[in-house]
């Protein structure tokens, strides 16, 4: 783990904790002013403790006299939800509200990290690998058809609505996709808007080209990188990979190895991913072997661009103002 990134994913599961009981207090303060049976009830339970150290150092009837308080402290919790209940509050209203019951937010959960913390810190590492993208750039609201005309119109207007509801209805269990076609056509600004539209839903987003990504990866496998990060992990446990110009890559056994692990480990962890390319089916198949082949034609969903470069177009249209 990056120890910047672990630090601060530390802090903000100190932040949470802290929340969480400021905001109890606030409510026990609430309830003691509101219901002072309450508040004479936690008195009594304050008491118990007092009473049960006497018990103890007095060594006489311990058994029964331990199970006298717990009968009498389990008598008073009930009272006071009824209280509660009674008052039109809900009766687990003083009880704290963590942000992960299972660690009560820190971070650790049966002598491990919880899976929590692995979350935050898999979304703080997504982030910071994003830090250089564009995806603040890019939404649906800003593509437009107007540069497609015809057959190419219709088939990317049906492209569009289909990147637009899968952005709308993302979900852990979305599945994933192939994008192809000609340079300038589209995919990028697509993939982006799934990006920024999934990230503002609170999943874990990584975007970049293919090469940056298989660059660092080569670069932490071989001990050349200045970071002690790991991106393997962080590209095959993060909610959506997008991977772009997938084909702009060098030809090499490593990366080749790379591709393949990547695609097939969030295949089988049922992890979606977002795969652009310039690449057209014949191309895929000469450059890919035929397990990664198979895997993007068969089971992604493929969309094919079609159209003329929007960028040409723009700066002609530019040219003629």
């Amino acid at each position: 783990m990056d120890n910047r990134i672990f630090e601060e994913a530390q802090a903000v599961m100190n932040k949470r904790r802290l929340d969480a009981v400021y905001l109890n207090d606030k409510r026990i303060d609430e309830i003691n002013s509101r219901i002072p049976e309450i508040y004479e009830i936690n008195k009594c339970l304050f008491d118990t403790g007092k009473e049960l150290m006497r018990v103890i150092s007095e060594k006489k009837n311990v058994e029964q006299e331990i199970e006298r308080i717990k009968r009498t402290n389990l008598e008073a919790q009930a009272m006071i939800k009824n209280l509660l209940v009674s008052n039109g509050y809900p009766e687990d209203y003083l009880e704290i509200r963590y942000n992960c019951p299972d660690c009560q937010d820190t971070g650790y959960c049966g002598g491990e990290f919880c899976h929590c913390f692995k979350k935050l810190y898999g979304n703080l590492s997504a982030n910071e690998m994003n830090k250089n993208s564009q995806i603040n750039l890019s939404s649906f609201d800003t593509f437009s058809l107007s540069y497609y005309s015809g057959a190419d119109y219709d088939i990317m207007k049906r492209i569009f609505e289909f990147t637009k509801d899968y952005a709308e209805h993302f979900n852990s269990g979305s599945g994933s996709i192939l994008m192809f076609g000609r340079t300038g056509l589209g995919k990028t600004h697509l993939s982006l808007s799934i990006a920024n539209a999934v990230l503002k839903k609170g999943y874990s987003v990584i975007y970049d080209s293919a090469i940056n990504i298989l660059r660092k990866i080569e670069k932490e496998h071989f001990g050349r990188s200045d970071n002690d990060g790991d991106t393997l992990s962080l590209v095959l446990d993060c909610d959506l990979l997008i991977l772009d110009d997938l084909g702009t890559e060098f030809e090499t056994s490593f990366y080749s190895s790379v591709i393949y692990n990547i695609i097939n480990t969030r295949l089988n962890s049922n992890k979606a991913s977002i795969i652009s390319t310039n690449l057209d089916y014949a191309g895929i198949e000469r450059r890919y072997d035929e397990r990664v082949v198979s895997r993007l034609c068969a089971v992604y969903t493929c969309l094919e661009f079609k159209g003329e470069d929007v960028r040409l177009q723009k700066q002609r249209r530019k040219n003629n103002i």
